[in-house]
């Protein structure tokens, strides 16, 4: 049976369907399974599952659109001096890409800094605007994208310096906004955007749509061919899904047309060398290679060196140049999992000291002075997928100061979490920021344990008996027809993701044979009505019994050029007697 620690619980429960938005998106020419499957997920009209770009949101319904391209356009028109201050993450790195290679295409001075996280921290701070200077020539408008809408200190130190800031953030605002000549953030105060779920690149390439338009108004093209941002929605796709932003559909049009452009062999070079670097084909792209294959190696530049190595992957145009920093950047990424293993095992010996069920425990903050600040991340959202609580991770940082990454379960706001924290322990909390679902905070190391009784407060105030119990919600059974390459080709073609999640079945199947694999991993060979299929479970290596209820998903398995259906196992537990 799956091994279940003391005091955590799941269950699987079926997804509701409404029967006649089913039938309706079958009588509209969708398959039954992918009718069944969208019907579940909310979808009642075939039209919400356009995907062509006409069909986006027009950049003049974010705020201030416009008034950015104005600004902007008349930087470019003043030969002024332009400035990215980028995110140190795969959003942040892909928002900084969309912005230099548009702005460049439109004929901007346009040059980039991406601080070192461990050294300046996260924003636009006073330093970082003192870095710039220091680095090259005093510009004349610093632009922040995936960062910036908490950065009151920074923006008031860059305007006494005579520099313009343009803020481009999706983060969730704090109580003052910074004094910028423009906001654009769908989530600030007074933005009727109907897409709150704009990643921070998708931010930046509505400003460079917006832009485009403003330069054409002025005639800008009439010396200059207009470029195509399109060829851009590469990028925008891959920031999009690795920041795991809800995929609502306006996201969905910008992620389909991405993976579209990818699979056509329309991409960027530093895209085409990542799927090189994974081991992974651009022609059939998906959103789990962005997620877990393209997205992971940006990030880890970001976790463990710099993160302008990623961002110059994927700003240069020759293929030979972006393959070598691919490389460059697997052998981070390699370099991450082993320090991330080693970080989860320590992980493991400090949750043997906390109980989770005397009394009910709502939350973990874990702390250990030789953990890693840039796989901190990482490792709350591992423990929190184990134990279903909401988890920070803690890794000194300077001065006396930890920095803390935090994950979320549903139920939990973590940043508003963090916001009712400072409010009732002022002085606490140094620093914080982040979203629903995750979120960062500084605080001083001998206030560790003020912090994890304070955050077990709060968690124990806003989380409710059921919340704590994990629910793995399924599309129920899947017919033994449906079992087949057919489909799992069908449903990988698809867009799924964070709020739209990919399909998860539940069966009962018998155990026909099974064996470890690597001291870690389970296969299986499973029967359903006579058809036998072939089953992994990964990171379980115990043995199961003859028959079992599994939630799983429907895979593909590619071996010597050919490839098959296999089941990727995701819970599963002894089947019901009887």
């Amino acid at each position: 049976m799956t091994r279940i620690p003391q005091g955590f619980s799941s269950v699987m429960v079926t997804r509701r369907l409404p029967v006649k938005a089913s039938l309706m998106l079958e009588q509209q020419g969708l398959p039954p399974l992918l009718a069944r499957l969208y019907a579940a997920r909310g979808i009642a009209s075939r039209e919400e599952l356009d995907t062509q770009f006409a069909s986006l949101l027009p950049p003049t319904l974010l705020r201030n659109s416009e008034e950015a391209a104005s600004l902007l356009a008349d930087s470019i028109a003043a030969q002024q001096r332009l400035l990215i201050v980028a995110d140190y993450d795969c959003d942040g790195a892909t928002a900084c890409a969309v912005g230099m290679r548009a702005l460049r295409s439109f004929g901007a001075n346009v040059a980039y800094l991406v601080p070192n996280r461990f050294e300046y921290g996260y924003g636009l701070t006073p330093e970082i605007v003192q870095l710039a200077i220091q680095q090259q020539a005093k510009p004349d408008l610093l632009i922040t994208v995936d960062n910036g809408i908490a950065s009151v200190e920074g923006v008031a130190a860059a305007a006494r310096l005579g520099i313009n800031t343009l803020i481009t953030d999706h983060h969730l605002p704090g109580e003052a906004l910074p004094a910028a000549a423009v906001i654009v953030n769908p989530n600030q105060p007074g933005c009727g955007f109907p897409s709150k779920a704009l990643a921070g690149v998708g931010v930046m390439f509505y400003v460079m749509l917006a832009l485009r338009a403003e330069l054409r108004r002025r005639g800008h093209f009439a010396t200059r061919a207009e470029p195509n941002l399109a060829a851009l929605l590469d990028l925008v796709a891959l920031g999009t899904v690795a920041d795991v932003v809800p995929l609502d559909r306006n996201n969905r049009i910008l992620v389909a047309q991405g993976l579209a452009r990818m699979r056509e062999g329309r991409l960027q070079p530093g895209i085409r060398a990542l799927f090189r670097a994974a081991g992974r084909s651009p022609e059939t792209a998906s959103t789990f290679d962005l997620g877990f294959a393209l997205g992971p190696r940006l990030n880890a530049a970001g976790r463990l060196a710099d993160m302008a190595l990623g961002i110059e992957c994927l700003i240069s145009d020759d293929p030979a140049r972006a393959l070598n920093i691919a490389q460059q950047l697997d052998a981070l990424n390699r370099e991450r999992r082993v320090i991330e293993i080693g970080m989860q095992e320590e992980a493991q010996r400090l949750l043997q000291n906390i109980p989770i069920s005397t009394p009910p425990r709502a939350s973990l903050a874990l702390f250990d002075p030789s953990w890693h600040q840039g796989v901190i991340g990482i490792l709350a959202s591992r423990i929190k997928d184990k134990l279903h609580r909401p988890t920070f991770a803690f890794a000194r940082s300077q001065n006396g100061e930890v920095k803390g990454s935090g994950r979320a379960i549903p139920g939990l706001h973590l940043r508003d979490a963090l916001d009712l924290i400072a409010k009732r322990h002022p002085g606490l909390l140094l620093r914080f920021g982040g979203h629903a679902a995750a979120a960062g905070v500084t605080l001083r190391e001998t206030d560790l344990a003020y912090f994890a009784e304070a955050f077990e407060e709060i968690s124990q105030n806003l989380l409710s008996p059921a919340d704590l119990t994990r629910t793995l919600e399924t599309d129920g059974a899947l017919e033994t027809g449906h079992m087949s390459l057919e489909s799992a080709k069908l449903l990988q073609a698809q867009i799924w993701g964070q709020g739209f999640p990919a399909p998860l079945f539940a069966d009962e199947f018998s155990v026909e044979r099974q064996r470890i694999l690597k001291d870690k991993h389970l296969k299986l060979t499973l029967s359903k009505n006579g058809v036998s299929f072939a089953a992994i479970q990964f990171n379980f290596a115990e043995s199961v019994p003859q028959r079992i209820r599994a939630a799983y998903r429907l895979g593909l398995n590619e071996y010597n050029g050919l490839a098959s259906v296999q089941l990727l196992l995701e819970h599963l537990e002894p089947a019901a007697a009887g």
